[in-house]
């Protein structure tokens, strides 16, 4: 018997099984082979074992949607359907760990992150709690 299966309804066509990439191997939405080829031709070594290409696409990946959600949820703060690159700047900078990863990275129209000194602040009136009878 033949390895390969009749199509269900093709009138006796045998159909050879679809190829699957390594990014749906691996359930990824980022391209596997693609940073495959750009570490081999990168020439960063001699040798590419077929775990690493998986791994850093997964972690592209994880960073991505990190970074997507947290400007998502900028946009939607300022009542936007659509990401701006000020909502990425506001996103990384206001994450601690995306800012040391991108503390060197100048994000073109994202403007400055609002912060005013605490000496600059007018001078409160300190109310007292009250209290409950």
């Amino acid at each position: 018997m033949s390895t390969f299966a009749k199509a269900k309804g093709s009138r006796g066509k045998v159909t050879t099984p679809g190829k699957t990439s390594r990014s749906q191997k691996a359930g990824l939405q980022f391209p596997v082979g693609r940073i495959s080829r750009f570490m081999r031709h990168g020439k960063y070594a001699e040798r590419i074992g077929a775990g690493a290409p998986v791994y850093l696409s997964s972690v592209l990946e994880y960073l991505a949607a990190e970074l997507l959600e947290l400007a998502g949820n900028a946009a939607k703060d300022f009542k936007k359907n659509r990401i701006l690159p000020r909502h990425i700047q506001l996103a990384v900078r206001n994450d601690e760990e995306l800012n040391r990863l991108m503390a060197n990275a100048i994000i073109s129209c994202g403007g400055a992150v609002p912060f005013i000194h605490q000496a600059l602040l007018p001078a409160g009136t300190k109310e007292e709690p009250q209290q409950e009878l």
